[in-house]
């Protein structure tokens, strides 16, 4: 069986939360054999808060009520003064609950997919790192939520915002920004400048758009044969599968789009923007577009990935935020390290001067073999800006050189290499591309050309 090649970073995070919490029965909660836990996890339908999860006040630090019929929560959910993570996606809330600003300890919240159309101030507490409001019905934020000067990972794709409150500047530490899909006519200045900002995905808004894309050869979907599924994403599932054609059979990938709206945003900009990025070592080679679907969804036929590759890292953690994540024991080698960090270096180069930012430059999104031979994969998060906008068209690039400069700090961290004087020219490397004022960093032709110096001094 092939290893999990195109994983979607929402696929692989949404299979972390499932093995974090069971799934529990109310009548468990109910008999009291739950007393004590720290993760409740319960999907049945509910039409009503069970009173019962208040008296797991002491211990209860995750919840999980996803998937039910709630429309509102008590008003003393505050003695859950334990609780730390709360979802409550897929729920027909129609505003967020303004008793969660009552509890003390709550750092991460999750109501995606909900019916939410506004936002109390009263349900944002300063404590707050991580809230995930994708799909929903909002049309502002309200001025408070800069007062969550804690907030490292805001998710707001698929809603119907139409600007962004100047109060989120305060927000210093917001690190990844998903705002895909809204009605949002242009990007605040003070947006492009904010110190630890590093993936930010705005595909969907009137000001992102694509003048023009590469045309491919659709390849008939009769000539498609499927097989097994190789990874599933938010935006689609990959499968391995065969093409027959004039020079005989061959083996591919192919991955069909859904239609809804994911994290990062719109399937059909993942599309356009993977074509819009051209060929590139670095990037999966497209073969072509499927056509004359049966059910008219969009897809693409991609060369299949060598068995020997595998993803560098694993996405963020509840703890890490928005840092990636690496099995215990893994480590790369120094000449891996330096080939990775080239490739993407200069992929992102290449994407950059064709208008385009990745928006989800991560480990667990690059694919890499033994020899450091890399891919960049997973163009959910993508968006096109206008690169005659020569400042702001900087300020875009050097967002994503903060990525970059995360990727070669986490990458240093599991470098088993011992050489001090090359680690500590990657370190002030990692260091200019996290400079505070973003106008101070290198650019991705600049990271590859120094990289490239580096590559040709050492003996690999």
């Amino acid at each position: 069986m092939l290893p999990d090649y195109y994983p979607g970073s929402a696929a692989i995070f949404a299979r972390c939360i499932q093995s974090c919490t069971p799934l529990h029965t109310l009548s468990q909660l109910q008999s009291g054999t739950l007393n004590g836990i720290t993760s409740l996890k319960l999907s049945e339908g509910l039409t009503g808060f069970p009173r019962e999860i208040l008296d797991l006040a002491d211990t209860l630090e995750v919840l999980d009520l996803s998937g039910n019929q709630l429309t509102s929560l008590p008003p003393d959910f505050g003695r859950l003064h334990k609780l730390r993570i709360l979802f409550c996606s897929h729920n027909p809330f129609t505003e967020l609950p303004a008793v969660l600003g009552q509890c003390p300890a709550l750092e991460m919240i999750g109501f995606k997919a909900c019916h939410i159309e506004y936002i109390p101030a009263a349900a944002l507490g300063p404590g707050l790192r991580w809230l995930t409001l994708t799909d929903n019905r909002i049309t502002r934020l309200p001025a408070a939520i800069g007062l969550c000067t804690r907030l490292e990972k805001l998710l707001l794709a698929g809603n119907r915002l139409t600007e962004l409150p100047p109060e989120l500047e305060k927000c210093t530490h917001l690190s990844l920004l998903r705002i895909a899909a809204n009605r949002l006519p242009s990007l605040p200045s003070w947006l492009l400048s904010m110190p630890r900002l590093a993936w930010l995905a705005f595909s969907g808004n009137g000001f992102s758009s694509f003048s023009h894309r590469q045309l491919l050869p659709a390849i008939p979907w009769q000539s498609v044969t499927l097989h097994e599924v190789l990874g599933q994403g938010a935006s689609g599932i990959i499968h391995r599968a065969t093409i027959v054609h004039t020079a005989g059979a061959k083996e591919v990938a192919v991955k069909l789009f859904k239609g809804a709206v994911t994290s990062d945003g719109l399937p059909g900009d993942e599309l356009n923007a993977f074509i819009a990025a051209g060929s590139h070592p670095a990037l999966i080679g497209l073969m072509g577009s499927i056509g004359e679907h049966p059910d008219g969804r969009n897809g693409l036929v991609m060369e299949l990935i060598p068995a020997r590759c595998h993803n560098l890292g694993l996405p963020p953690d509840f703890n890490t935020c928005t840092r990636d994540t690496f099995p215990p024991g893994a480590s790369v080698s120094w000449p891996q390290l330096l080939n990775i960090a080239v490739s993407v270096a200069s992929v992102a180069a290449q994407l950059h001067s064709r208008g385009i930012m990745h928006g989800d430059l991560y480990a667990h999104n690059i694919l890499a073999d033994d020899d450091g031979n890399a891919l960049l994969t997973d163009f959910g998060a993508a968006s096109f800006y206008d690169r005659s906008h020569t400042v702001t068209a900087a300020a875009m690039e050097r967002i994503e050189v903060a990525a970059f400069g995360y990727l070669l700090n986490d990458m240093l961290g599991i470098c088993n290499w011992d050489d001090t004087r090359h680690i500590a020219i990657l370190q002030q490397m990692s260091a200019d591309c996290l400079r505070p004022q973003v106008s101070l960093r290198p650019s991705f032709q600049e990271l590859t050309d120094r990289l490239s110096v580096l590559v040709s001094h050492c003996v690999l």
